[in-house]
Formats: C-alpha cells, sequence, structure tokens
C-alpha cells in the first residue's frame, strides 16, 4: 500500500469519525435546546405577569416572589441551567466544528458543519 493510499485511508477514517461524533451529539443537542427555549417562553411570560400585576410596586420584593410562585420557580429554574452549562451543551456540536477547523486550517483542510472534511486548493509557493 502506497504512502498517499494510506494517507487517504486515514483522512476517511477521520472524516467518518468526526461526522460519527457530531451525529451522536445531534439529539442530546436538540433535547438541550427544547428545554432551554420552552424554560426561557416560560420565565418571560410569568416575568410579563409580575411586572404587570398592580400590586408588585407596592410589595417587598420577597412578598411579590411568594406572589408569583411560577415566575420565582422558573427564574430560578433558568438561572440553574445556565450555571449547569446548558448553554454549552446547546452549542456543543458548532464548538466542535469550529475548533476541528481551526486544527486542520493549519492542514489547508476544513470541514462543514456535519464534519465532512473540505479540502482546500494547495497555496502557490512564494
Amino acid at each position: 500500500m502506497s504512502l498517499e493510499q494510506t494517507a487517504c485511508d486515514d483522512l476517511k477514517a477521520f472524516e467518518r469519525r468526526l461526522t460519527e461524533v457530531i451525529a451522536c451529539l445531534q439529539p442530546a443537542t436538540q433535547r438541550w435546546r427544547i428545554l432551554l427555549g420552552t424554560v426561557s417562553i416560560c420565565t418571560g411570560v410569568a416575568a410579563w405577569y409580575w411586572l404587570t400585576d398592580p400590586i408588585t410596586p407596592v410589595v417587598p420584593l420577597t412578598q411579590s416572589f411568594w406572589n408569583h410562585p411560577f415566575f420565582t420557580f422558573m427564574s430560578v429554574f433558568l438561572v440553574m441551567l445556565f450555571v449547569m452549562g446548558a448553554h454549552k451543551k446547546v452549542m456543543a456540536p458548532s464548538i466542535i466544528t469550529a475548533r476541528t477547523r481551526l486544527v486542520l486550517n493549519d492542514f489547508n483542510m476544513s470541514c462543514d458543519e456535519t464534519g465532512k472534511l473540505i479540502l482546500k486548493p494547495r497555496p502557490p509557493n512564494s
């Protein structure tokens, strides 16, 4: 087997593994996006009701939170999601492809969002 054939096989194996990793992340990423989006919308709606309540400006903040338990719960839940790193889990495939592109750039290659390799033309010798 020639050196070029070995290099080609290695690139194909790398591409298969990269596409496999990105494809395996997609279902979990989708679930995190749905969860984060739902919690954000619920928090926004609850905040609207909390802010438009006529007694909110006249009662202490703690009493206002007790008067609106759904807003309080959703706000705490949203903060907990961000503390646990849900925003990173939503962006995991993009982070992996961006870092892979950074490394592949040294070899005149890149990859698309699914992990397929893109061979760039060789720069002219200077």
